[in-house]
């Protein structure tokens, strides 16, 4: 299918699965993270998570998303940037990539994304931006998924239409 740039909230998106951007432990956290914690409404999202963290940077696991639009939460822990040296490209990449197969493990039609490690996670917003639309168009040439990335930010949003 195709690949949607959207200058939207990912947490009010009518899609069957949004993609937190998790931190290790799947704590609520702050940004994106919290945002989804909170419009889930639902002490059950915290209970979930930590029956399945931690997980490893790279990684993907899905809970339901209870109060929010969407079906599913699909949390991904992207790397914290240090010198683009310690494989934080890859780990940024499994991130995307664990995350579009275990949506289509559950038969998941439609996803949205918000930019993995590009917040307080410190990944260079120009990089960040290519390798989540690299992976993503390349994930799409072979398989069937409405894939958005929904940011709020109009300079983000121009950088990753302009890719």
């Amino acid at each position: 299918m195709s690949l949607n740039i959207k200058l939207e909230n990912l947490v009010k998106m009518d899609v069957d699965a949004i993609v937190n951007a998790a931190n290790k432990e799947l704590f609520p956290g702050g940004g994106v993270c919290g945002a989804i914690f909170q419009g889930a409404k639902s002490k059950s999202l915290e209970m979930d998570c930590k029956k399945l963290g931690p997980i490893k940077t790279g990684q993907a696991v899905i809970t339901s998303a209870y109060n929010l639009p969407s079906k599913y939460i699909i949390h991904a822990v992207g790397p914290i940037y240090r010198d683009g040296l310690s494989g934080e490209e890859e780990f940024l990449r499994n991130a995307y990539i664990n995350s579009l197969k275990l949506a289509k493990k559950h038969s998941i039609k439609s996803i949205a994304f918000p930019l993995i490690s590009a917040g307080i996670y410190g990944y260079p917003l120009k990089e960040a931006c290519k390798i989540a639309v690299d992976t993503i168009r390349e994930f799409l040439k072979k398989e069937d998924m409405d894939v958005t990335i929904a940011v709020l930010d109009p300079n983000i949003y121009d950088i990753l239409t302009k890719l």
